[in-house]
C-alpha cells in the first residue's frame, strides 16, 4: 500500500505555511501563501495542494493549525470555522470547505496549539508531561499541552485578554485591544508597543520599556502556573525576540511568584523553566504535521 501523506497548514495572519508531509515528519513540499482574503488565499492553498500530491503522492488527512478565534470542538457543526476575528473577510470561514475537495479527515486546532504540539514533540518541551506554549507576536496566544494532547474546554484559551495589573502613573497607556483595552493583548502585543511607542521594542531596546512590558507578559506566566502546574513555559513570537525580554519576564515571574511554589521545575532565575522555543519558526509547522498524523489515524 502506498504511504499515504500530510497536508499540513500553519494558518497566520499574514502568512499560510503549508506543506506536504510524510508521517515520520519529513517534509517533500513547502510554501508561503500570503493570507490576504479567503478568496485569494484558499485557492493557492488548494493548488499546492494538489500540485505536491500530484508529485508525491496521495495525502491522507490534514492538519491545520489557524489563527483565530477559531471553533476546535469536533462535534460542533461550525467545526474548523473562523469565528470573532477582526481580521477582514476571514469571519465565517471553514477549512473544511477549503480542503473537503480532497475527500479526506481534517483535524483543526489554534496556531498556538499547533505551536506547543511542535515544541511538546520535537522542542523545547520534549520530556515533559505538561508544557505551556505561549506567542507574543501580532497577538498574545497560549496553548497547553498534556500527555501529547492540546487542552481546551469548550474552545481553545484566549490568554491574550486575561486583565492585567496596571499602574497608570507609571503606565498612562489606555491599551490597543478594541474589546478591553488594556488586557495582556492591548498592552504588550507588537501592535500595543507600535501604537504606545512608534517602534518596537528590537528597534530601540530601552531597559525601562523592555522591564514594564516584560512585567506585563510575567502576569501570564504566573496565572500559568498557577492554573496549569506545567513542567516549563515556552515563550515565543516576535515581541519576544527583544533583547533582555525573556529575562525580564523570568525575573519578574520569580517576584511575583514570591516562593510560594516550590518545585524541582522551578530553578533559581528560572532559565530552565521559562525558555525560548526549540524550535524557532517551525514549532507550528511541526504542530500542523502532529495534528495531521492524528487525522490519519482517523481515517483508518
Amino acid at each position: 500500500m502506498a504511504e499515504r501523506l500530510i497536508g499540513a497548514i500553519e494558518a497566520g495572519g499574514t502568512k499560510f505555511v503549508v506543506a506536504l508531509a510524510r508521517t515520520d515528519g519529513t517534509i517533500l513540499a513547502q510554501a508561503r501563501i500570503a493570507t490576504r482574503t479567503p478568496a485569494e488565499c484558499f485557492p493557492e492553498v488548494v493548488a499546492f495542494f494538489e500540485q505536491s500530491a500530484a508529485a508525491h503522492g496521495a495525502i491522507g488527512g490534514f492538519g491545520v493549525a489557524s489563527f483565530g478565534p477559531i471553533d476546535i470542538d469536533p462535534a460542533s457543526p461550525a467545526y474548523g470555522t473562523i469565528t470573532t476575528t477582526t481580521k477582514p473577510g476571514w469571519r465565517g470561514s471553514r477549512y473544511h470547505h477549503a480542503l473537503g475537495r480532497f475527500g479526506v479527515p481534517i483535524v483543526v486546532d489554534s496556531d498556538v496549539n499547533g505551536a506547543a504540539l511542535g515544541e511538546w514533540t520535537l522542542g523545547a518541551g520534549r520530556g515533559c508531561t505538561t508544557l505551556a506554549y505561549t506567542t507574543v507576536g501580532t497577538g498574545v496566544g497560549s496553548g497547553v499541552v498534556r500527555a501529547g494532547k492540546p487542552l481546551m474546554g469548550f474552545s481553545h484559551f484566549e490568554t491574550g485578554h486575561i486583565p492585567i495589573r496596571r499602574d497608570p502613573a507609571v503606565d498612562p497607556f489606555a491599551g490597543h485591544c478594541p474589546f478591553h483595552g488594556d488586557c495582556l493583548e492591548g498592552l504588550a502585543a507588537g501592535p500595543a508597543i507600535l501604537a504606545r511607542w512608534g517602534h518596537s521594542l528590537s528597534d530601540q531596546p530601552d531597559p525601562a520599556r523592555i522591564d514594564l512590558i516584560g512585567g506585563y507578559i510575567a502576569q501570564l506566566a504566573v496565572s500559568l502556573v498557577l492554573l496549569h502546574m506545567p513542567d516549563r513555559l515556552v515563550f515565543g513570537g516576535g515581541v519576544m525576540k527583544s533583547p533582555g525580554l525573556i529575562e525580564a519576564v523570568r525575573r519578574h515571574t520569580e517576584a511575583w511568584l514570591a516562593g510560594y511554589i516550590q518545585a524541582p521545575q522551578l530553578d533559581a532565575g528560572l532559565e530552565s523553566y521559562i525558555v525560548a522555543p526549540g524550535l524557532g519558526d517551525q514549532a507550528g509547522i511541526t504542530g500542523a504535521i502532529a495534528l495531521g498524523r492524528q487525522a490519519l489515524a482517523e481515517g483508518k
